[in-house]
């Protein structure tokens, strides 16, 4: 009975289902080309941070060598990549949270009344290159003392991730129903009531996406941290950029140090990984 059901099972099997799995194989393999050569530089990074400089540059190591932990002694006992990681973290945080603070009820407002021309100053706020501002900013931050401080990071990366928060809530109050703030302005909300209870609850995932974004790139601002930063308020980017000197590279100290400041974003990847992904599929089919 077997040999007479196998043919009949080979002949079940239409031309649009072998279709659906040879597309299958292929985008599996693309996925997985795709991830691979995204994940080496970081697989390359994590074995070099375990290495000395001459294993580092010998072609020859490769993923097959004794590990050692004196790279993340040394940077530690240095003592200056763990203080640019506090100040990466207080000035991204302050930085993010306050964004958020101002550009979700603003993306609120612009997605809820339709003030398209405010939307396109977002826009262009968005485009305008930063480095563009920053010798004005450096003079008026220099007359007012704050070249140095915590003060000056964190509003020149707000100049960007106010507008970045606020690019992307924007689609998700539109996509919300108007009807839902109806009826809690029916039942007595003010506009603002109506916003706090019920549309901001249901823009969490969008909040939560962009706020991620926001900390993402203040992690890994260098610019602005190069200008207006000094010894004390250094962040991680500018600590990295110390390695490299004109005579040699500290390639083992800087493989270390780029693990460790890689950890935090990939946690908070990690944690908020539900929300990165409900937000940015809602943002993409919102609005």
């Amino acid at each position: 009975m077997s040999a007479t059901a196998t043919p009949a099972a080979r002949r079940s099997v239409t031309p649009a289902a072998r279709g659906r799995r040879k597309w299958t194989w292929l985008r599996g393999t693309a996925i997985t080309l795709v991830t691979l050569v995204f994940a080496l530089p970081l697989v390359w990074m994590f074995a070099a941070a375990f290495k000395t400089n001459v294993q580092v540059t010998d072609p020859s190591v490769g993923l097959w060598f004794t590990p050692t932990l004196d790279n993340f002694r040394s940077i530690v006992e240095a003592g200056q990549i763990v203080r640019s990681m506090g100040n990466s973290l207080l000035v991204g945080v302050v930085s993010t949270v306050l964004s958020a603070v101002i550009a979700v009820p603003a993306a609120w407002a612009v997605g809820r009344f339709g003030m398209h021309r405010t939307g396109s100053l977002i826009l262009v706020a968005r485009i305008v290159p930063a480095i563009s501002l920053l010798v004005p900013w450096y003079y008026l931050f220099a007359q007012m003392g704050l070249v140095g401080s915590y003060t000056v990071l964190v509003l020149s990366h707000m100049f960007v991730s106010v507008p970045l928060i606020m690019w992307i809530m924007i689609s998700f109050f539109a996509g919300l129903p108007v009807e839902l703030e109806e009826a809690a302005r029916t039942d007595g909300l003010s506009a603002f009531g109506a916003f706090w209870r019920i549309s901001l609850p249901l823009a969490a995932p969008g909040t939560a996406t962009a706020s991620l974004l926001a900390f993402v790139f203040s992690w890994n601002n260098f610019m602005f941290a190069l200008v207006f930063a000094d010894d004390r308020t250094q962040t991680v980017p500018v600590t990295l950029f110390n390695f490299i000197s004109y005579a040699s590279t500290d390639w083992g100290g800087l493989m270390a140090a780029a693990t460790l400041i890689t950890v935090p974003v990939v946690i908070a990847a990690v944690v908020g990984q539900k929300y990165l992904v409900a937000g940015l599929t809602s943002g993409a089919t919102k609005g």
